[in-house]
């Protein structure tokens, strides 16, 4: 029988125009999560290595995966319910948070997740842990899902959270979801929260990040980059006015974030934030940075590979109890360095709880730390 013969009426994936995406026996794209669930079951009994694949923009963290099929969720995009009243949304793992957020906006509202690329998807940010500079006020993306229909590695669908914080028991599996990059479960949709969006912005340059921290009234941001530090600002018109004339900086306009350059390494230092100005003074020369002020994770590229430099920074990084994990960068590199450092302590519980979700490790499988 077939490779493809054995995934029945699943749609399968033309993948050999992408060089982004590892080759594999076979792609599918299933489009519903009952689809991705046979898919799942399918791989499981022809004990197959199955790499989840979104936007492809975060594909850079943990060590490399050699799939034997790709499962690509862009085709699980539905927004499924919006309840503008009751500020939730619930949405497929394949949509592009560039789209909900477009869509969001007409009742001025967002899900403050982070869409540097417009083909980023909310499963794929989910899985990967990443949350949006405006951390500092609303806290990380995992404490917004509400609710998360996952499919395991043997093809279960688990349903886990409500859309009603009272209604939630049980286990928190949607807070494991997040940042497990699809080890745990393929996300298949999830429920979350949303924020309303304040009347006003504003953008002030400052020349102490710490005290603008210490003498703001819960600041969206305060972020450093090589060039300097920029207080950010939401609010009503009056309260962000106010506190900009407290700051008196230059003003701009809406918020004027930072972007990296496109550059081919890129790195993520992530610090105790009373450590975070000392972790810049060490950084290696020549490295482009965003800093989180207060929040103690930067994020940095550089466009060479320097191992020496950056097992010293990783050095220090983790005897201060932080870490310096590799976001991207060529293959060899991944070959020369672990992408996430010392293992963490209880290595063997996070073995046993991939075990219950994907006993025959199918799942992106040594993706984690210590190749969990």
């Amino acid at each position: 029988m077939g490779v493809k013969s054995r995934f029945g009426a699943i749609p399968a994936a033309d993948i050999s125009a992408d060089q982004a995406i590892p080759p594999a026996e076979i792609a599918v794209a299933p489009t519903t999560l009952e689809e991705a669930s046979q898919a799942l079951r399918t791989a499981t009994e022809q004990r197959m290595k199955v790499l989840i694949w979104g936007g492809g923009n975060h594909q850079g963290y943990g060590h490399r995966v050699h799939p034997d099929m790709v499962l690509i969720t862009t085709s699980l995009n539905q927004v499924e319910v919006w309840e503008p009243e009751d500020l939730t949304i619930v949405a497929g793992a394949g949509a592009r948070i560039s789209q909900v957020e477009e869509m969001l906006a007409e009742k001025r509202q967002t899900t403050l997740l982070p869409h540097p690329s417009p083909t980023a998807t909310i499963g794929g940010v989910l899985a990967a842990g990443l949350s949006s500079y405006k951390r500092f006020r609303y806290g990380p993306s995992r404490d917004r899902v509400l609710e998360t229909k996952v499919v395991t590695g043997d093809g279960r669908i688990v349903r886990s959270g409500g859309r009603v914080v009272k209604n939630v028991t049980g286990y928190d599996i949607p807070r494991l979801m997040v940042g497990a990059l699809g080890r745990l479960g393929l996300i298949g949709s999830v429920c979350l929260k949303l924020i309303p969006t304040p009347a006003a912005a504003l953008t002030v340059s400052v020349d102490d990040p710490a005290a603008a921290l210490a003498g703001l009234y819960r600041p969206l941001a305060v972020l450093s980059t090589p060039s300097g530090h920029s207080a950010f600002l939401w609010g009503t018109p009056a309260e962000v006015e106010s506190q900009a004339n407290r700051l008196g900086g230059e003003v701009q306009n809406g918020h004027a974030w930072p972007t990296l350059p496109s550059l081919p390494v890129a790195w993520s230092l992530r610090l105790p934030p009373s450590r975070l100005s000392e972790g810049l003074e060490r950084l290696p020369k020549g490295w482009a940075y965003v800093a989180q002020q207060g929040v103690g994770i930067t994020e940095c590229v550089a466009d060479q590979v320097e191992i020496g430099a950056a097992a010293e920074l990783r050095g220090w990084a983790e005897s201060v109890g932080g870490a310096l994990v590799l976001t991207n960068g060529p293959e060899t590199l991944y070959e020369r360095i672990d992408p996430w450092g010392t293992p963490p302590a209880g290595l063997e519980y996070q073995r046993r709880l991939a075990a219950g979700f994907d006993p025959y490790r199918v799942l992106n499988t040594g993706r984690l730390p210590g190749g969990v």
